[in-house]
């Protein structure tokens, strides 16, 4: 049985695995980040935030001498899972962890 966490992640509560929910392709251990099973790209915020007006070297975007975008991918169908915007040398967050044993007893397993 599959749970529905985001909007792109599924738990697959019999392997206990973190599923990419648009194509099933397990990511990872559903006990850990399941960011260590996605493809991981750094974009550069001026690629991503172009300037509003033309011509104005100013815009939206993050500074990236203080922010770094960081999408995380299905390396199967590369829908575009988690985004996050982090300082530079700062570590990957690993926002969701979830209670694998709760939610099992939750949905009779």
């Amino acid at each position: 049985m599959k749970v529905r966490i985001t909007e792109c992640l599924d738990i697959d509560l019999e392997t206990e695995t973190w599923c990419c929910n648009r194509c099933g392709h397990p990511l990872h251990g559903a006990r850990d980040d399941y960011k260590k099973g996605c493809l991981i790209a750094e974009r550069d915020p001026d690629e991503v935030y172009p300037p509003e007006l033309k011509g104005q070297e100013y815009g939206f975007r993050p500074d990236p001498n203080y922010s770094r975008l960081i999408e995380f991918y299905c390396p199967n169908c590369a829908v575009l899972i988690e985004s996050e915007n982090l300082p530079p040398g700062h570590p990957l967050t690993h926002e969701l962890e979830i209670d694998i044993d709760a939610l099992k007893r939750r949905h009779g397993r």
